[in-house]
């Protein structure tokens, strides 16, 4: 039921391997404690050597055990139930999260090398082995005693299930007034609600969430896997106090009303930290907010797990070796370039080059990386930005979007001067972005010997694999995919099981097209050849265009033919029907 106690460090010889402290504060620390008998890190933290933070992680290091920050912290109903708390406090434990599907139970204590812990609550998790039918196993993370017993204080005994908050909001009066206040309990019933509805969110593995007002009712919509989809519809007499308090975790101005703002929220929501970006927008029913989700874990995936063939990622990886240059990333919000552009400075993240950045704003915190947010800067936007980076010796610069003649030109001019350069593009293709800069004013002499290459993407669901139907393609669709003759092709499609809540799709993959730069591509461009002789060369040259990345996942059984037509253009298919 439980895992084996790890190896345990000192806590100096951590903090010295960790280059936070040097050997000479060590010993003065070590001399101080012959005399207070005070643990080590307390007399680290009242010389000033150390910060609050940097002694939690080396902390956790030194146990063995990941830390958990219990600051803006959400609990897990289900996790809850399954631990009483009596059981708790007696033993300073608190399950943070619990994934029924993978039987994975998350408990933070202040010691979880305790053995009467893990013994007291063996019973409970055999019982809910039992009630699952699945083996129940746990993590453990470590947090100071103070943090667990008050998280234990704060969220056992009050009604965390969003139907049975809704039922306690219908049967009280509400105190909007007292939401305002910073201090605000968490016993009020719209505090757990909005807390509710973000864990919710979160564990269905939503981008966003929609709280848009109407005429009678609120109406609430998840946008999971590219698509929207109603959750709850919520009495209109309960917005105002869900408002006021979306705005005061976002650091809005709860008195304006008249005018959009922007704000940020983070929480700790099953074990890890996740920040949501929140925006209200005034309506003619009162103001719509949404939030985006941005999950860090989900956020930074490994090139490798992109989805790319092996043709495809060794031509990435042959660009990335170019030591100066552009990189784009193009296509239409939302279809998975910051993402992308995250994977690929991750691939060359390290400690002998400097990275720096401007976005619009910072949605994943990376390590190793100096990131500035361009919403957060009052007086910087992207074109000076970039004279700005260029003082601070980069190597490495991304710049979230090029959106215009200055900004385009500042990005190239850094790829002249021999910088690697990366950044996004709003255009439908990779080849339709040489149009796009030539509409932005840069002269193709400029930017076609600076181009190491532009990768065009979009985002498609991916086909629940406990329920896709197969079937034979009709003559339509293999014309459509370009298959020639009778042939028997079988493809999927979806039906809906309760595992991907009946929609037949669950989760999402990438599907590219790469255009590299080489002589004969930069030759093109610079004397302005034709949009047909531009893709003539290119598919002589490995291109595979977005179309036919989309079918080779169709094939491979991976979405349906309907998905791919969804976010990619067949039109001109069609039209040769």
């Amino acid at each position: 039921m439980s895992s084996q106690s790890p190896h345990h460090q000192r806590i100096g010889e951590v903090l010295v391997g960790r280059g936070q402290i040097n050997d000479d504060q060590l010993h003065i620390a070590l001399q101080r404690q012959k005399n207070d008998n005070k643990p080590l890190g307390e007399e680290l933290l009242d010389l000033h050597f150390i910060t609050e933070q940097a002694m939690r992680e080396a902390v956790s290091e030194a146990a063995g055990y990941k830390s958990i920050d219990l600051a803006g912290f959400v609990a897990n109903a289900a996790s809850l139930s399954l631990i009483p708390k009596p059981v708790a406090i007696r033993h300073t434990l608190f399950p943070i999260s619990f994934d029924p599907a993978a039987g994975n139970l998350v408990i933070v204590a202040a010691n979880p090398d305790d053995i009467l812990a893990r013994d007291a609550i063996a019973p409970f998790l055999t019982q809910a082995s039992e009630a699952t039918g699945r083996h129940i196993f746990c993590e453990w993370r470590i947090a100071p005693s103070g943090e667990v017993l008050a998280a234990i204080d704060k969220f056992y005994d009050h009604e965390l299930s969003i139907e049975g908050i809704l039922f306690e909001l219908e049967s009280g009066e509400l105190d909007i007034n007292a939401l305002t206040q910073a201090g605000v309990s968490y016993s009020h019933p719209i505090v757990r609600l909005t807390d509710a509805l973000f864990s919710d969110a979160v564990s269905r593995n939503a981008s966003d969430i929609h709280f848009e007002p109407e005429e009678q009712f609120l109406r609430v919509r998840y946008r999971i896997d590219g698509v929207l989809r109603p959750v709850r519809s919520l009495a209109k007499s309960n917005w105002m106090a869900i408002l006021v308090r979306l705005k005061v975790l976002s650091g809005m101005n709860i008195a304006e009303t008249r005018a959009p703002q922007d704000g940020r929220v983070s929480l700790s929501l099953f074990g890890r930290q996740i920040d949501f970006r929140a925006a209200s927008h005034p309506t003619i029913h009162g103001e719509n907010f949404v939030l985006r989700i941005l999950d860090r874990k989900a956020g930074i995936v490994s090139l490798d797990k992109l989805g790319m063939t092996d043709t495809q990622l060794a031509l990435l990886e042959r660009m990335l070796k170019r030591p100066e240059g552009i990189l784009l990333v193009t296509g239409p919000t939302g279809s998975g370039k910051t993402t992308t552009l995250y994977s690929i400075l991750n691939r060359l993240n390290n400690d002998s080059v400097n990275i720096m950045t401007l976005e619009d704003p910072v949605e994943y915190p990376l390590p190793l990386t100096r990131q500035t947010s361009i919403a957060e800067t009052v007086k910087l936007d992207f074109s000076n930005g970039i004279r700005s980076l260029m003082r601070q010796d980069p190597d490495i610069i991304l710049v979230g979007e090029i959106r215009d003649h200055d900004t385009a030109e500042m990005a190239l001019r850094a790829a002249m001067t021999g910088h690697q350069v990366f950044s996004t593009l709003h255009t439908n293709s990779s080849l339709g972005s040489i149009a796009r800069l030539h509409d932005l004013g840069i002269i193709e002499d400029m930017f076609a010997s600076n181009l190491i290459g532009i990768i065009a993407q979009r985002l498609v669901r991916k086909l629940c694999p406990l329920c896709k139907a197969r079937y034979t393609a009709d003559a339509t669709e293999r014309r459509i995919m370009g298959i020639d003759g009778d042939v028997e092709i079988s493809l999927f499609r979806p039906t809906g099981c309760p595992d991907c809540d009946n929609q037949g799709y669950k989760g999402r993959l990438a599907i590219m097209e790469l255009l590299r730069f080489d002589h004969g591509m930069i030759e093109l461009v610079t004397r302005r050849a034709s949009l047909k002789e531009l893709t003539d060369y290119a598919m002589a040259h490995q291109f595979i265009p977005l179309i036919e990345d989309g079918i080779r996942r169709v094939l491979g059984g991976l979405t349906s033919l309907n998905e791919v037509r969804r976010v990619v253009d067949f039109s001109e298919r069609m039209s040769e029907q």
